[in-house]
């Protein structure tokens, strides 16, 4: 099958963000009163937006989430992505196989704010193939599980959502591709992870970024 668009979830899938970003988010909650190991919080947190929390946030620490609060983070969070972000090994050649067998109608779907979206993909040499098809869970109406952004990004490159293949590393994000009526399949470079995955809906598992291009090849 000959995919009319392909679009990327982001963090996880293109950059190796995710231990960065919780990383900051468990040490705030600390701060907070709310104490776990950053696996424990990579668990709970991965693949959702910190606001869509806010309910188990509040009752952990005993405190507001205030916008002040969360204006913090992202500032404490885009200086360590800033410092220390790479791409997921594979990526590039992965982007630029998916951006030919499109023929350009590739786009990135994620959970995560436009501006931490740009930022990274300006950082790890991507932004060029995405340009003007980026897409953030936090300008849709709901946010991933949701299929809202995978649908928004569909409809804006012409593509029947059933023609898109989605690519994702998390269940919450297979989840929402599903919802949208795509194919997904999920980036899993830890075996353990599998089972959620294809429990969600995936379709394919596969290993690294480098895989990727002969599969398109094959479709």
């Amino acid at each position: 099958m000959k995919f009319e668009a392909i679009l990327f979830d982001c963090d996880g899938v293109l950059v190796d963000s995710e231990p960065i970003t919780n990383g900051v988010l468990r040490d705030m909650l600390e701060e907070r009163g709310w104490a776990m190991t950053h696996a424990a919080c990579l668990r709970f947190f991965v693949g959702k937006a910190v606001r869509d929390e806010r309910v188990t946030i509040e009752a952990r620490t005993g405190l507001p989430l205030t916008e002040d609060w969360m204006q913090l983070f992202y500032e404490r969070r885009n200086r360590e992505l800033d410092a220390r972000l790479e791409i997921i090994a594979g990526a590039h050649a992965a982007v630029a196989a998916a951006h030919a067998h499109t023929r350009q109608r590739i786009a990135c779907a994620s959970g995560s704010d436009r501006f931490k979206l740009e930022m990274q993909l300006v950082k790890v040499g991507l932004m060029d193939f995405f340009a003007d098809r980026i897409f953030s869970g936090h300008d849709m109406p709901r946010s991933k599980p949701a299929p809202d952004v995978y649908l928004a990004a569909a409809h804006h490159l012409k593509a029947a959502p059933a023609q898109c293949l989605v690519i994702e590393d998390t269940a919450v994000g297979v989840t929402a591709g599903v919802a949208a009526g795509a194919t997904v399949w999920a980036y899993c470079p830890l075996p353990e992870q599998g089972p959620a995955l294809l429990q969600a809906g995936a379709s394919r598992l596969f290993a690294h970024m480098a895989e990727l291009p002969p599969l398109l090849a094959a479709a």
